[in-house]
């Protein structure tokens, strides 16, 4: 909050003035400007000041908000996401919210895995071999968790408007005949070098992924075995 003589004064001198700013926008601004919170304005020094290229008021919508473009330190940014209503931006929200998350996670465990359906189909391929070592009927389990991978990169090509089974079959080929860095690139249709393509995946998201839908499948057949319909 600054009062109407002071901005006054900052105006004459040519000096813009936000008016209404919250602790968490001044940290923010903090952050990426480079200066330092200061309760004081005695005796300021020059290393205690930010800087940016421009600053400029800019209209998103119906709304006015102050853009600062070419900032010294770039260490907080602002996302602006639209929408035609509330339902979409939320969805959007918490899409940008995972995909922030993910970011967070790799950064911290610095361990990443091939993209583009090569972890689930080596891990197909995996326990497939499992299953064809184990008796009974514990095998067809196994056989269908390894379908149930192998659905993952059929996703992935479905959603890209390929033909699933057979670029999912020429993946599986690639992999099983010692090819471990294939996988499936959707601007192509085709299997490619998931190595020389950069595409990588987090993988600590991708065992807590793999283990989430486990116990969930875990889940849903121990229900199946204790609730039953009353008989009429």
């Amino acid at each position: 909050m600054i009062y109407n003589y002071p901005e006054q004064l900052l105006a004459d001198a040519g000096v813009m003035v936000i008016e209404h700013a919250d602790f968490d926008g001044m940290e923010r601004l903090s952050a990426v400007l480079g200066a330092q919170i200061m309760s004081t304005f005695d005796a300021p020094s020059q290393d205690v000041l930010g800087s940016c290229a421009l600053i400029e008021e800019v209209m998103i919508g119906e709304d006015k908000v102050i853009k600062f473009s070419g900032c010294q330190r770039n260490e907080a940014c602002s996302i602006v996401l639209r929408g035609s209503g509330n339902h979409i931006l939320d969805e959007a929200e918490r899409s940008l919210h995972d995909a922030i998350c993910v970011l967070v996670s790799a950064v911290k465990n610095h361990r990443t895995i091939y993209g583009g359906g090569n972890a689930e189909m080596r891990m197909a391929l995996a326990v497939q071999e499992l299953a064809n070592t184990v008796e009974g009927k514990q095998s067809l389990a196994i056989e269908a968790f390894a379908k149930a991978l192998r659905q993952l990169p059929t996703i992935i090509a479905d959603n890209a408007g390929y033909d699933s089974a057979e670029i999912v079959q020429n993946l599986r080929s690639a992999i099983a005949n010692g090819d471990s860095e294939a996988g499936l690139n959707m601007n192509t249709g085709k299997v490619d070098n998931m190595k020389n393509l950069g595409i990588t995946e987090c993988l600590r998201v991708k065992e807590q992924a793999l283990v989430s839908a486990t116990e969930a499948a875990e889940m849903i057949l121990r229900v199946d075995n204790i609730v039953k319909c009353a008989p009429r």
